[in-house]
């Protein structure tokens, strides 16, 4: 009777060290899959604490507009100040549900002196002229209270924009279009305006919670790993189903099991000739058999 001690042959080894290093990248893939659930999962908890939470005033969060901290992203800020709509910037390539489009930049000078960036809000392409929206509304003149959530800088991108517009929401690259210092750490992006104006850009969506298929990918990964042990296994018991088998037909031959069938596996599987009875009659297909054989094909 046969045994499983094939599995302890150089060949199985190997087969099982292509299974388990298998096994560990799936593993390996299914942490990054949970690491970045668990990425997103932050980010969907910072914007719900954050985006509908309470209103901060600026006085209390203006180190944030200097040098950003992450957490605070979406925090509703309360700012009072005048909009200087003679410095305003339209920034290019900025599409809103799949639809091309700008945003609206404007200075707002605040009460106490400061000056923060607002974006207040969505332009589609326009049809008058190449490159620039058709119209773009502006805010009210004289003091405005602005309820704005707080969003970090852009990085810079290696791509230049028309006079009045901005290749992204790169704030050293605006404050150096400017006579008088700016914020360049975070920028507000509009809620609410009050008083409101007669006509405003597209307000923002809000942002998404969906948490997307990280999970599910994880899951698969990981499955796939013990799927590489199942397959060994299902090929070791295979293996001695088919050494069994070889053994009983070559006891019933008389013929070694090497010389009768050769040496395979499961996953090389041995070739199983016909073997005839002592005294059976050759068949016209196994007598051009060994004729070819004879000559060397």
């Amino acid at each position: 009777m046969k045994t499983y001690k094939f599995l302890f042959s150089s060949r199985w080894m190997g087969y099982f060290a292509v299974a388990l290093i298998f096994a560990i990248a799936c593993v390996s893939l299914g942490n990054w899959q949970m690491n970045r659930r668990e990425a997103v999962v932050a980010n969907i908890t910072k914007i719900q604490e954050n985006y509908s939470g309470t209103v901060i005033d600026y006085a209390d969060i203006a180190g944030n507009f200097a040098d950003f901290d992450a957490a605070k992203e979406w925090t509703q800020v309360r700012l009072v100040g005048q909009y200087l709509t003679e410095d305003q910037r339209i920034v290019r390539n900025r599409p809103l549900n799949g639809t091309p489009g700008y945003e609206v930049l404007v200075p707002l000078r605040l009460v106490n002196g400061d000056t923060v960036i607002i974006d207040r809000g969505w332009l589609p392409i326009g049809n008058k002229e190449a490159g620039h929206p058709d119209i773009v509304p502006e805010p009210e003149s004289g003091t405005v209270e602005v309820i704005a959530r707080l969003k970090p800088a852009e990085p810079r991108l290696d791509r230049g924009a028309p006079a009045g517009q901005l290749a992204s929401i790169e704030l050293n690259d605006y404050a150096a279009q400017l006579s008088y210092p700016i914020k360049t750490g975070a920028y507000g992006q509009v809620a609410k305006e009050s008083p409101a104006a007669a006509s405003n850009p597209v307000a923002f969506p809000a942002p998404s919670i969906d948490e997307g298929s990280h999970l599910s990918y994880a899951m698969q990964w990981i499955a796939f790993g013990v799927l590489a042990f199942i397959g060994f296994g299902y090929a070791a018991r295979m293996q001695r189903r088919n050494d069994e088998f070889d053994a009983l037909e070559a006891e019933e031959s008389g013929i070694p099991v090497e010389e009768l069938y050769g040496r395979g596996s499961a996953f090389h599987p041995r070739q199983h000739p016909k073997v005839r009875k002592p005294g059976a009659r050759q068949t016209a297909e196994e007598a051009e058999d060994a004729i070819l054989d004879a000559q060397g094909f």
